[in-house]
């Protein structure tokens, strides 16, 4: 598989994304296409917009499909990842947190395939930013020997710690989300022992999973997870001199410094 044609879907269809995941029934067998779109709107897919077929002809213009299979092909040959489907849709830009957070894009990945959110201001080192960090996931979910149902916090935060360090090994740390300089080391290593570490086990199925992993709810710090995730990965990476690849099978108790 590669980068799937979803532009021409986007054209014929656009103002009815309901229609256009009925495209993606085979991929997410019994999952009805309206609870499709409901997910991968959470997750950062586009709400109809009244110019949005211009935007779409824009992406087209950009050459974003094309600067997504080549990159991909460069970064399934660097990390001996697997051959899956990659969709590209535009983003959600009334996302306050995508835009915030995330500059504007966004993804989602699975063991199995790939999902990109794009706007057509995207430059192509930020399009390949945001493949490198989900093709990372894609990659990390592969090949770590445990079920990604069966995931711990500890689990998740090291996994987009190092999808978000491929990004700095790879493009630099002008491509890095806007997250990554949110704290001080010295703020992110108080925040991993006081309030990640002692949580380091709850399970995905958890709501605090999800509010220690975004920091929800005006408790925890923004992005706390993810911060600190990378802060772990980057620390672990440097001291050990090891690449993303290098890392893709490294146990997560381990990168983490947990004995």
């Amino acid at each position: 598989m590669s980068v799937i044609g979803t532009d021409q879907w986007l054209l014929d269809s656009y103002h009815n994304p309901i229609d256009i995941c009925e495209n993606l029934k085979s991929y997410f067998p019994k999952v009805p296409a309206a609870e499709i779109y409901e997910y991968l709107k959470i997750h950062g897919m586009y709400r109809p917009l009244r110019q949005g077929v211009e935007r779409v002809r824009a992406l087209q213009k950009n050459k974003v499909w094309e600067i997504v299979q080549k990159d991909y092909l460069a970064l399934q040959k660097s990390w001996g990842g697997p051959d899956i489907p990659i969709f590209i849709f535009p983003s959600d830009v009334t996302n306050r947190k995508i835009q915030r957070d995330f500059n504007g894009k966004s993804g989602l990945a699975f063991k199995d395939k790939l999902f990109l959110f794009l706007t057509d201001q995207n430059t192509e080192k930020e399009i390949r930013a945001v493949l490198t960090h989900e093709y990372n996931h894609v990659c990390r979910l592969a090949k770590f020997r445990k079920s990604e149902d069966q995931y711990v916090l500890l689990d998740t935060i090291i996994l987009e710690g190092l999808a978000e360090n491929a990004v700095r090994e790879r493009l630099g740390t002008s491509y890095l989300a806007n997250w990554t300089s949110y704290y001080t080391d010295e703020e992110l290593e108080k925040m991993w022992m006081v309030l990640l570490r002692p949580n380091k086990n709850i399970k995905k199925t958890d709501r605090k999973h999800m509010e220690l992993l975004y920091g929800l709810r005006r408790t925890y710090p923004k992005m706390l997870g993810y911060c600190i995730g990378y802060y772990l990965v980057k620390k672990y990476m440097e001291e050990k001199k090891l690449s993303s690849k290098e890392l893709l099978t490294e146990p997560t108790h381990i990168i983490a410094g947990i004995e």
